[in-house]
This record gives C-alpha cells, sequence and structure tokens, in this order.
C-alpha cells in the first residue's frame, strides 16, 4: 500500500476508534508528504443536516524525513451523524484527503469513489442494558415451539387446529387465490415454560417472543387485540407466569411490538364483523376511527404493502399513540406483566415522535428494559420518512437486528469471500455507537427469512414459487450444512452482540421461506451432533466475559479465512475461520505463541491447522 494520508481505524490517525459522544474530545493527525510543501490543513466536517465548517489544523511536527503531521482537538456537542473530510494548501492550490476504502484516506483515485468518513455521535450519558451483554438470545416463534397439551379455551372455530406436529404447515392458496395462515399447531405459552431448563442450558438469557396478542393468524402481525394474549397460546396468568419463571432462571422476556397495522379482522378495524363494539369499519364514530386512513370510506383505505387484511395505523394520530404509549397504555401494561422490552417490527414504518414515546414510556416504566427496532441496513444511516433517522442516538433504539452482520456471515460462509466480511463487519463496528453493538441481535435466521442451513448450503430460493420451495430440501448436501453452519455459528458468537438462535436451528431444522422457515422444533429428533455443538459454544460464551464488551480487532482476511480478535482487561480470545474446502496451517502472531485452545485443533510451533470448514477459538 503506497502512502496513507489517515486512515479512521487507526488510532494513530483517530485517538478513538468508532463512534463517540457528546462533549468527548477526539484527536484528528492527518500525514501530508513533505514534498508538497503544505502551507496549512482544515478538517471539513458538517452535521448530517448541514453545510461544512471549517477548523484549521496545526502542524506538530514532522513524521520520518519525507511526511509531517498536523492534527486538531475538537469536540461536538450535538449528538447526530456528521460526515469529515481534510483540506489542505500547497503550491497547487486547495485539495483534499477523502475516504477511499476502508477507512484509508488519499490524495487522488477515483473521484466518484471518494466520500467522507462518517462520525457517529451519541448523547452524553446514553446507555443500553447490561443484563442482554454476553448473553445469548432465542427467538421463538409460539405455535410452533412446544405445545403443553394444555385445554385451549375460548378458540374461535374458524381456526384449523393440528394434531400433527412436525408436518409441514399449509401453504397452498384458497379457491380464491388467498392463503389464510390459519392452521394452528398449538404452541403456548405453558410449553415455553416447560422449556425453560431447556433453554437455560443452550446458554440463553433472552427470549424474543413473535407476536403473542390476539390475533387470527398463526404468525399473528394482524394483530386483534394488543390488550389480550391469543387464546391458543394461553392467558394473561400464563404470561406472567412464563415471565417469572424465567427471570428466575436469569431470562428476560421481550416481545413484539406490531404497531405500523393492525389486523382487519380485530376490535378496531372489525371488517368481519367479528367483535361486537364499533370497528373502524362500522362507523365513523367508532373510537378507533380516526386510527387508519381512508381514501373512500369505508370499502379503500390504506394498507401495509397493499394486504387489505393489514390496515395501517396513523402513528401521528394523538388517540393512537396515546392507547399505545401513554400512562396504563399497552406499552406500561405489557412490561408490568413481566416483559422485559420490545422488538419493533418495521421500524422504519414508525415515525419519530412514535418511537421516541413509546421509548420513553418504556424506559419510565423500566430502566433497564430493552427497544430493539427492525431494520434491514445499517441503522445509522437509515432513511426513511424522508429524513435521515437517528435510531442509535440514545433517544430511540438500544438495539437493532443485525441483517448487515448476518449477510456478511451468510455470504462468507457459502462463498468464502473473506475480504468483503470483513469489510462489512468493520464499517458496522465503527459506524455504530459501542453501547448499541454490544446488544446487537445478531441473528443468521429468523421467521422472515430461509433458515440459516437451508440459506448457507441451499439452492437459491429467488424468483421460486412456494410448490417449488415446499418441494427442495438440501438432501445429501445436508451434511455439508452441518459444517458450514458450525463456522456460521462460530462467527455469530464470538462478534461484538449478541447471538441470536431461531428456535430449531440448533437441532438442524431446515427450510426455505414462510412458511416452511416456521416448522415445529422436532422434540426428540433433533442433530444431536448440531445441539452439541450449540451447547458447546454457548458454554464457551458463558464462560469468557471478554464476550460482553469485549473490543473487536481484526487480524486478517484473505483467501478464504478470516481472523479476528475480541480483547479487553477480561481475556484476549482470537477466532480463525477456514472456509475452504481443504485444510490450512494458520501461522499465529507471536503474542499468541502460547495460547490455548478453546475449541478445535491445538497450536503447534506457533501454528495452527485448521480443517476445511472449520475453525479455532484460541485464547490467551
Amino acid at each position: 500500500m503506497g502512502f496513507i494520508p489517515y486512515n479512521s481505524r487507526d488510532l494513530f490517525f483517530k485517538n478513538k476508534f468508532g463512534s463517540i459522544s457528546v462533549g468527548e474530545e477526539i484527536h484528528l493527525r492527518l500525514v501530508l508528504p513533505r514534498s508538497f510543501c503544505c502551507s496549512g490543513a482544515l478538517l471539513m466536517l458538517r452535521r448530517d443536516d448541514s453545510v461544512y465548517e471549517e477548523y484549521a489544523m496545526t502542524w506538530v511536527g514532522m513524521c520520518g524525513n519525507d511526511a509531517e503531521i498536523w492534527d486538531i482537538h475538537t469536540k461536538i456537542e450535538k449528538e447526530g451523524l456528521y460526515w469529515y473530510h481534510f483540506d489542505y494548501f500547497s503550491s497547487y492550490g486547495r485539495s483534499g484527503v477523502l475516504q477511499t476504502q476502508d477507512g484509508i484516506g488519499d490524495f487522488s483515485g477515483n473521484h466518484l469513489a471518494r466520500k467522507d468518513w462518517q462520525l457517529t455521535v451519541t448523547e452524553k450519558d446514553f446507555t443500553t442494558p447490561d443484563w442482554l451483554k454476553g448473553g445469548i438470545i432465542y427467538q421463538i416463534f409460539p405455535d410452533r415451539f412446544y405445545n403443553s397439551g394444555s385445554k385451549k379455551e375460548n378458540v374461535p372455530t374458524d381456526r384449523v387446529m393440528r394434531e400433527d406436529w412436525g408436518n409441514e404447515p399449509k401453504w397452498r392458496p384458497t379457491s380464491e387465490g388467498k392463503v389464510l395462515n390459519n392452521d394452528f399447531f398449538g404452541g403456548d405459552l405453558k410449553g415455553i415454560e416447560e422449556k425453560l431448563p431447556y433453554l437455560k442450558d443452550l446458554g440463553v438469557n433472552c427470549i424474543y417472543l413473535n407476536p403473542i396478542f390476539e390475533s387470527h393468524s398463526n404468525h399473528r402481525y394482524d394483530t386483534a387485540d394488543y390488550s389480550k394474549i391469543d387464546p391458543v397460546l394461553g392467558t394473561e396468568i400464563d404470561f406472567k407466569n412464563l415471565c417469572k419463571q424465567a427471570k428466575e432462571l436469569g431470562i428476560h422476556v421481550i416481545l413484539d411490538g406490531v404497531f405500523s397495522h393492525t389486523g382487519d379482522d380485530s376490535v378496531y378495524f372489525n371488517k368481519k364483523g367479528r367483535y361486537s363494539t364499533l370497528g373502524a369499519y362500522n362507523s365513523t364514530e367508532s373510537p378507533y376511527y380516526r386510527w387508519y386512513k381512508f381514501e373512500n370510506y369505508p370499502h379503500k383505505y390504506q394498507s401495509w404493502w397493499g394486504f387489505e387484511t393489514l390496515p395501517e395505523v396513523i402513528e401521528e394520530s394523538e388517540e393512537y399513540r396515546n392507547f399505545i404509549n401513554g400512562k396504563g397504555g399497552i406499552i406500561e401494561k405489557w412490561l408490568k406483566a413481566g416483559a422485559s422490552g420490545f422488538r419493533l417490527d418495521v421500524a422504519d414504518e414508525l415515525p419519530d415522535i412514535f418511537i421516541d414515546e413509546l421509548r420513553a414510556r418504556l424506559k419510565e416504566t423500566d430502566p433497564n428494559a430493552l427497544l430493539m427496532g427492525e431494520v434491514w441496513e445499517d441503522a445509522t444511516t437509515k432513511h426513511s420518512y424522508g429524513s435521515r433517522r437517528r435510531y442509535l442516538l440514545g433517544s430511540q433504539f438500544d438495539s437493532v437486528m443485525n441483517y448487515p452482520f448476518a449477510n456478511a456471515i451468510i455470504d462468507f460462509c457459502r462463498n468464502g469471500k473473506a475480504e468483503n466480511f470483513m469489510s462489512t463487519i468493520m464499517q458496522i463496528v465503527e459506524n455504530y455507537p459501542k453501547q448499541c453493538l454490544d446488544v446487537m441481535m445478531n441473528h443468521i435466521g429468523t421467521h422472515d427469512t430461509e433458515r440459516a442451513i437451508t440459506k448457507i448450503t441451499g439452492e437459491s430460493c429467488e424468483y421460486r414459487d412456494r410448490k417449488w420451495q415446499s418441494e427442495h430440501s438440501l438432501g445429501d448436501k445436508y451434511q455439508k450444512g452441518i459444517q458450514l453452519l458450525k463456522c456460521a455459528v462460530a462467527l455469530q458468537f464470538t462478534l461484538p452482540g449478541v447471538p441470536s438462535i431461531y428456535y430449531g436451528d440448533e437441532a438442524g431444522l431446515e427450510g426455505y421461506k414462510d412458511p416452511f422457515n416456521r416448522g415445529c422444533y422436532p422434540w426428540g429428533n433433533e442433530n444431536k451432533e448440531l445441539l452439541d455443538f450449540y451447547r458447546t459454544i454457548g458454554r464457551i460464551r458463558r464462560e469468557n466475559p471478554v464476550f460482553e464488551k469485549g473490543y473487536f480487532s481484526p487480524v486478517s482476511s484473505m483467501l478464504g479465512c478470516v481472523a479476528f480478535r475480541r480483547h479487553d482487561e477480561n481475556g484476549d480470545i482470537m477466532v480463525i475461520v477456514n472456509r475452504n474446502e481443504h485444510p490450512i496451517s494458520y501461522r499465529l502472531p507471536d503474542y499468541y505463541a502460547n495460547a490455548k485452545t478453546l475449541c478445535g485443533n491445538n497450536p503447534e510451533n506457533n501454528e495452527v491447522s485448521i480443517d476445511g470448514c472449520s475453525f479455532v477459538l484460541l485464547s490467551l
């Protein structure tokens, strides 16, 4: 590599890696060739919604014989997303130093590829819940986890209750072309409570439940009544008991908050006339009428992504905001019932005022509660509602679903592109506030995606219909999938953040998209090899406090192999993953000469042998 004038990921140039907080001093250094004969240098800094301001840098001395150092100490007094580069003055006039690749700056190159550096500035006293740091999340699709066998009371007769646990969910449309999602396998809250010891054994300290409120589909994203538990799942007492028993085992329960829309078959809209009360569809005098946006009352209304079964709510509506976020509202009710937080569905479709008020109510009710957003992109640069979102600046989310990490892990395990993997990881680690990074939901599969083992190993299902997805499985690729999934999980469990297990992944469930990714947990038919591996990697994570808040440092990323460290005062662990089909011999840094093995082969003579599609974990 040639002359480097600035590198945002090198502490010589920037005295703190990543984000800063309001009022925190930041020290930046710019190195310029002596031959430029520079007469001055400027830090060019702008807030996301403003123009550049110029800050004069100071010449502080030579860097060797051929370069000189300019630097600046400054503070930023308002939270937000900031962008910066450097200008300098030479005999050739005014020129700039901008980022060209992965934090590194240059004087020239393709101007279209040159860009500013990002600096995330959070509120001064922004903290995130400590109880999740170093933990493990377990995501449960409630209908498919475990059926306690308890009698289901007050279940509507139009639901299809199945007695063939483990068979394929119904997916074929009706003669009218509708997929009803009305078949239920009967998983319930008492069933989750019964399996708490199993989750504890996996190392889980947080259960994330997909929607549990009354709804008339098995996925329950069409809320019918926010104030009631769905009768197939049980009662409010069952929920309170689950939370109580879980907390006695050190496990917190967080809920899915679906607040951008309701179901049309709900107490609030009541299109199908199921409820005795007036819904918005029934009368303009309904107390819920102002929740919705009608274009031609009552038949034409705005709905989520055009699905008429999911009428959109007006989240800015004072009536709706008070119902959800007000004193005695839905957020407060379920936190007081035992929940430890919420994951907000389609967060980019919720306006700032709604999220701000929800967070305020949540933290007032329980200061240690977690607020997580569903965001599929880099959450610091996300645009929606016509503006840059401020999700991770201190007044909204503690955490988001870490899709950039998920995509990087899946892509690396599928294709072996080590450089791309590390570039993505470093971008997120640099952009996200560390307090948020420590509680990121690091999933590799959810209810919205293919099963992890399928996505890593199977054929792509893009542009494939449900019939094709139903008919295809890994077949003779399954064992290879187990091998690659272990590599993915090793990364997932050791990167900054909190790994999230989508129920059944640890048992070897495969499947393409909805509903095939929502099969029943195979109790008694788990893949024992994989399940034992999850228990082992979970134990390693629990026994090493460095995974709570430890720093991330890349070591290498090339030729199908990635290596990085997690380190702080509590320890130093190196992770090396070989995606190649063949074994490799990895030369360890000198400071790892006496490392001990946590998982994988033992080092010899400062080298460690790593099998094809495998990994090692080493500790100092």
